[in-house]
């Protein structure tokens, strides 16, 4: 079996800092305004659970989900997006033409446009890094240790075992783009 590499984001830990976004802006020197990893978006961005006085948050980063089926890939006319054999799916800015294909194809709006440059940017798992036997720079900053980063076939990283286990969910899957992208929900306190 092939190693498919992602992350898994344990929502029982994530604290919605955005430590994972500005780990990600620096690590990328990305310019002003152009965001890669999000803790907003139109599907979720913070989802109260319980009545008040008994009120807690869950937060939902959101980051390219390296698809199995990635549609971007299929609608970039110019082939600037590759999925490579590990799973990860890469934007060559160097190829990119600003077309904005791959925004309107993403369903998950996980593509940013930099309009300063007239490039479109993603998240590739801190390529580089992973090439130098590291990890992705948000796992390290993540503030509530919640992104889990590895092989999510494999159920001797911890990655892989929380992204097969029962509660484990992707977004959209209706969609047939088999995300790699796997959270993993809040577990609800007596009383909420």
């Amino acid at each position: 079996m092939t190693v498919q590499l992602g992350f898994v984001i344990d929502q029982e830990r994530c604290i919605g800092c955005e430590a994972c976004t500005v780990a990600c802006k620096i690590e990328n020197k990305g310019p002003v305004g152009f965001i890669r990893v999000k803790t907003e978006h139109a599907i979720q961005k913070d989802i109260p659970h319980g009545t008040f006085p008994k009120v807690r948050m869950t937060f939902m980063p959101l980051v390219c989900n390296h698809c199995a089926n990635p549609p971007c890939v299929k609608a970039c006319p110019i082939e600037a997006i590759q999925k490579r054999s590990d799973g990860i799916v890469v934007l060559d800015q160097d190829l990119c033409d600003g077309c904005q294909s791959c925004l309107d194809a993403c369903p998950y709006s996980a593509i940013a446009f930099d309009e300063v440059n007239n490039l479109a940017g993603k998240c590739n798992l801190c390529l580089h890094r992973i090439e130098a036997e590291m990890e992705p720079f948000c796992v390290i900053c993540c503030e509530g240790q919640a992104i889990y980063y590895g092989d999510l076939g494999n159920p001797e990283f911890p990655a892989g075992r929380l992204a097969n286990s029962e509660a484990a969910f992707s977004l959209k899957p209706e969609l047939g783009t088999v995300p790699r992208m796997r959270y993993c929900p809040p577990k609800t306190p007596r009383g909420i």
